[in-house]
């Protein structure tokens, strides 16, 4: 087998296979067993549902995946639909998700190739289009949504973008979205600062050797919950392995962002877009980017807001803080334009130096000050 044909590794037990690219390996193929060095993933696990998703993605040929899920709180709380990043899952939001679930209903899943969602190597197209209508068979078929707020980060990001696109463009809309969270996102990758890592993935060469070799690492089983819970949930059903289709949705991406982000304007959906100002992938001139050419002049409701000690993972990073941006929008206390001047006065007097900052919107204007004294060149003359 030559460098070309080499596609991933699939891990049976202590044996390592090698799996050609022009073979498709069934998802059920990949995990018999699996030992947690994590209590907080094995839980996390035992506690998941899962169903069944057909892809509709055509070079996938109708290929069927087991997508897991969890939910959180009471049906009868209004709903809040979570859409995890790349190259993690669903177990981000854990620790935010306990700041909201008292008072709201939270319903978030693995996509696939993700977390403890099948993971299927080989030819299988990980495709965001895809996601997004997974996203809509979830909310309509598997838990029932009638109305639910949406929060993205990273890869869910454009993922909720795409939903949001087949959203608007239904007129016979089975459900409303009634607010709309983006973080932390490659979502202009103009302005990104993308790892080696990452690119490396859609080199048909390079790619393939870079994976085995992560493959080939020894599999972590020290250290703090969270890592250990992390680690694990990467090894399950390789996810290491998986990257290499997973990490192409970059290319889709780049087709499709400019489109996308158009969705915004043209959406009558409420925005809270909320950024962790120590992300080094993707910084925050992304943010600024997208704020002032996509969501600063929107008639709607739209706020920014910076995360000062959160990097890429504001949901992990500071989840109390980030759950208390989300209450605070779905409670209906994001400023009017005419407010937000007197709200950025009052908020720095009851904020830590980890809470989140609203930024407001730029409105230019000529600067008039009523009763003011008049200003020559010669000096300031004083109305008389």
């Amino acid at each position: 087998m030559n460098k070309r044909q080499l596609a991933g590794v699939v891990l049976w037990g202590a044996i390592m296979v090698v799996v050609p690219a022009s073979v498709a390996v069934p998802a059920s193929a990949q995990q018999t067993d699996f030992t947690f060095y994590s209590a907080l993933s094995e839980d996390w696990y035992r506690t998941a549902q899962t169903f069944e998703w057909t892809s509709t993605t055509a070079n996938n040929n109708g290929q069927r995946v087991q997508i897991s899920y969890r939910t959180f709180g009471s049906r009868s709380n209004p709903a809040l639909v979570m859409l995890h990043g790349y190259p993690t899952s669903s177990f981000d939001f854990r620790e935010m998700i306990e700041f909201l679930e008292d008072d709201y209903f939270i319903a978030t899943l693995d996509f696939p190739g993700f977390g403890f969602s099948d993971k299927p190597q080989g030819d299988y197209s990980y495709m965001l289009a895809d996601d997004a209508k997974l996203v809509d068979h979830y909310v309509r078929e598997i838990v029932g949504l009638t109305s639910f707020s949406l929060f993205t980060h990273d890869r869910g990001v454009s993922v909720g973008l795409a939903f949001l696109g087949n959203y608007l463009a239904n007129e016979n809309k089975e459900y409303e979205i009634t607010y709309h969270f983006l973080s932390n996102s490659g979502m202009f990758l103009p302005l990104a600062n993308l790892f080696p890592g990452q690119t490396v993935l859609l080199d048909p060469v390079l790619g393939p050797e870079a994976t085995a070799r992560n493959q080939a690492r020894p599999r972590r089983t020290e250290g703090s919950p969270e890592q250990l819970a992390n680690a694990d949930i990467q090894a399950f059903n390789d996810g290491i392995g998986a990257r290499l289709g997973v990490g192409k949705y970059l290319l889709e991406r780049v087709a499709n962002e400019y489109a996308w982000l158009e969705n915004l304007p043209k959406s009558p959906v409420p925005v809270a877009y909320i950024w962790g100002l120590l992300d080094p992938v993707n910084p925050v001139r992304i943010a600024n980017h997208v704020w002032a050419t996509y969501l600063n002049d929107r008639p709607v409701e739209s706020s920014l807001w910076y995360m000062p000690t959160a990097g890429h993972y504001p949901q992990r990073d500071e989840p109390e803080e980030m759950a208390k941006i989300v209450r605070l929008a779905l409670n209906g206390e994001v400023p009017s334009r005419e407010e937000e001047g007197a709200f950025l006065r009052t908020l720095g007097r009851r904020s830590s130096p980890a809470s989140g900052i609203f930024v407001g919107h730029s409105d230019i204007q000529d600067m008039v000050f009523p009763g003011a004294v008049e200003y020559t060149p010669a000096g300031y003359v004083i109305p008389r």
